[in-house]
């Protein structure tokens, strides 16, 4: 059987202050981009699981990931019933993208095995898994625009606005915990009311990525590359996904996308870059 795992896009990040626990409290627009991994899952007659990832972006994944992670998780709480799969990832998302790849991947096999009634829990115990894996799994349950608030609280809207957009992430990696270790501002909450207006063209535009400017300050080249997308004809915004590296132009269709791409490739050619919606 196979699967795929849409990647999220964060229009906006919010950081509102720093918690005891070193993390921090945000909040944010999240959506979701036509780019997925795929996912094959068998059925297997062995006494472990077996994950294989492959692909462009498969390169030095560890061996603790949030496949084998989920996988543990389930096998301890007994809920695989002692059934045992193969699950080979071919990796379509890069990784360090700010896109959530493999947070996505374990969201999508637990949903997964929640649709083949292979495991049978509530709501609340689906969520209570998906955040022991990882703190951003619990956004790809419901792959809907969701406004989150406090890490923990989502508010998922059910309406579509199609955007077209080209993604770029830079040949620069670095750890999401890097970039929060440089937060010394913060944002005060902005979501509260009339939720569907945030994802308005105008409310994103004005909206922002509170790691941005500090990515931005750490590495010129990727303030380079995103001052040369802001000058793409037919542009709507641009803005770093998460804590990146993938910068996100956004455009109002795909004919002005193609045209744009077109302007950037003769500039670019040694990015990772994908046009989507």
């Amino acid at each position: 059987v196979t699967s795929s795992s849409e990647t999220t896009g964060l229009l906006s990040l919010n950081v509102i202050k720093r918690l005891p626990n070193n993390y921090h409290k945000i909040e944010s627009l999240v959506t979701f981009v036509k780019l997925s991994d795929i996912i094959y899952i068998k059925l297997i007659k062995n006494s472990k699981h077996m994950v294989y990832f492959s692909g462009k972006f498969s390169k030095n994944i560890s061996k603790k990931n949030t496949i084998t992670k989920l996988l543990e998780i389930l096998d301890k709480q007994k809920l695989l019933n002692d059934n045992k799969f193969k699950i080979k990832i071919v990796k379509n998302i890069p990784q360090k993208s700010g896109m959530g790849g493999g947070s996505m991947n374990a969201a999508s096999l637990l949903n997964y095995f929640i649709q083949k009634k292979i495991i049978k829990i509530t709501s609340e115990e689906i969520y209570k898994i998906a955040y022991s894996v990882g703190s951003d799994v619990a956004l790809g349950i419901q792959k809907k625009n969701t406004i989150l608030f406090a890490n923990r609280v989502m508010k998922k809207l059910n309406f579509k606005t199609k955007i077209h957009v080209l993604l770029v992430k830079p040949n620069i990696n670095y750890s999401t915990k890097f970039i929060y270790s440089k937060v010394k501002e913060y944002s005060k909450p902005r979501y509260k009311y009339n939720y569907k207006a945030y994802f308005s063209k105008n409310s994103l535009i004005n909206s922002n990525n509170d790691l941005e400017k500090i990515v931005l300050k750490e590495f010129p080249k990727i303030k380079s590359l995103k001052n040369f997308l802001s000058t793409l004809p037919g542009l709507i915004f641009v803005r770093m996904t998460g804590s990146g590296s993938t910068i996100v132009a956004y455009f109002k269709s795909k004919k002005v996308l193609d045209t744009a791409t077109r302007i950037y490739n003769k500039k670019y050619d040694n990015y990772w870059s994908i046009k989507s919606k």
